[in-house]
């Protein structure tokens, strides 16, 4: 069926849903294929619950002037979400990176916010269904955008590009996350690039850049637009970490009036999300007041730098992803906080051949330093000879830990989402 035909019906009810268990009346439902199921099966259901329509790619499941039959319901849907950005005249940021993403995509939205009206990626819906979806949400008194896309493979960021059409676009960092499907670091790099290549073909395309990364530098080469933030002294906002005790509190030095800003993130990791969030919310000219007001207020959750007090601990829930380089970047900040401190964590997915160096990298780190207790969660961890407490899983690491009876102890608290180390507390 032609695109500008089901567009004008998503016009009519602009609300798209995947999932009959979460459908609204009046809402399009695209009957998507799974591994383990097929939504084509559950379009008479979704009427039946009051959807709109049905857009089906299965000939034999369609309901009389209720379905739109279509070649492929994923393409569908993403040609759909295509189409509708293509109507917006406003600034698209796009944001990837291997660590930090969606913490500087909530920090950026924070700030936009204060002045404009914008949208942006719901939690972390960032892969091949999520960007679509976010891109549908966007209604017609949208001014800003902001697009959180995730990748496990090169070429998948070129295509999310193809659907948001990103006029701007940052890329956090590139670390050793997902190196199963890059093939390594290089091709990390290759994949997350893929971004700036979509920005490089604009004439007036821009780069938000953490200029401390030489590698980033490198990348953005042939972008009209390249603002540089970072601690370097060749940047356009320069900023450090003045303290993090365990809140970070960044000191700007060139590129605001007020210098300090306190904020309710956990380590100095955080750093590069904070300037990143300033330097967006600067280049279109947000009030310092407001982009202040806006970070210092904002408090991170779904676990990600979340500090929980449960009785006299304090207790750092970073278990929503993990990858070699955040661990590295997360046990280093840790490793200073003063008194007692605990580590609790996870075995790292997706590191394919390079799983049991990492690992071991890890283990000697935590080895240099000195802790109240260490206990690892994971068949990863099995198989490395280590001094520390070694569990299964996060339940057993659970069991464990209410027999200690911690008292005035810092713990840190952070794995693979697999893991579901949230369960250990």
């Amino acid at each position: 069926m032609d695109i500008g035909e089901l567009y004008d019906v998503y016009k009519e009810y602009p609300s798209i849903q995947t999932d009959t268990r979460k459908l609204n009346k009046k809402d399009i439902f695209f009957a998507l294929k799974g591994p383990n199921f097929d939504g084509n099966e559950f379009a008479q259901k979704a009427i039946d619950n009051g959807a709109a329509y049905a857009v089906i790619d299965e000939k034999k499941f369609e309901i009389a002037g209720k379905t739109f039959l279509v070649e492929n319901v994923l393409t569908a849907l993403q040609d759909l979400a295509k189409h509708h950005r293509q109507q917006l005249a406003i600034p698209f940021i796009a944001i990837t990176g291997s660590n930090g993403k969606t913490t500087t995509k909530e920090l950026i939205h924070a700030v936009l916010s204060t002045t404009f009206q914008t949208y942006t990626t719901e939690g972390n819906l960032n892969n091949h269904i999520g960007v679509p979806l976010t891109i549908l949400k966007i209604k017609g008194d949208a001014e800003m955008a902001v697009i959180e896309m995730g990748a496990n493979h090169i070429g998948e960021i070129a295509s999310y590009c193809r659907i948001a059409l990103p006029s701007h676009g940052l890329i956090t960092n590139c670390g050793k996350a997902h190196l199963e499907g890059f093939g390594g670091e290089d091709g990390v790099r290759k994949a997350k690039g893929e971004l700036f290549d979509h920005l490089r073909t604009l004439t007036h395309g821009y780069a938000f850049v953490m200029w401390d990364y030489d590698y980033l530098q490198e990348m953005s080469k042939g972008i009209s637009g390249v603002i540089k933030y970072g601690t370097r002294s060749d940047a356009q906002l320069i900023g450090v970490a003045k303290k993090s005790d365990p809140f970070l509190e960044v000191e700007i030095i060139q590129g605001l009036d007020e210098k300090n800003i306190k904020t309710q993130l956990v380590g100095d990791y955080n750093l590069p999300n904070v300037l990143a969030a300033v330097t967006v919310a600067k280049f279109f000219k947000v009030a310092e007041t407001r982009l202040r007001a806006a970070i210092e207020n904002y408090v991170p959750s779904n676990s990600r730098s979340q500090l929980v007090h449960k009785g006299s601990n304090k207790i750092i829930m970073d278990a929503y992803n993990a990858n070699p380089s955040s661990m590295r970047l997360a046990i280093d900040n840790f490793s200073r906080m003063p008194g007692d401190r605990v580590l609790i964590l996870g075995s790292m997915a997706e590191l394919g051949n390079e799983s049991q160096k990492e690992h071991t990298l890890l283990v000697d780190q935590i080895k240099n330093h000195t802790w109240k207790a260490v206990a690892l969660v994971g068949s990863e961890f099995e198989k490395i000879n280590h001094p520390f407490h070694q569990f299964k899983n996060s339940v057993q690491a659970k069991e464990w830990f209410v027999q200690q009876n911690f008292e005035n102890a810092s713990i840190l608290v952070k794995g693979s989402r697999s893991m579901e180390m949230e369960k250990a507390l």
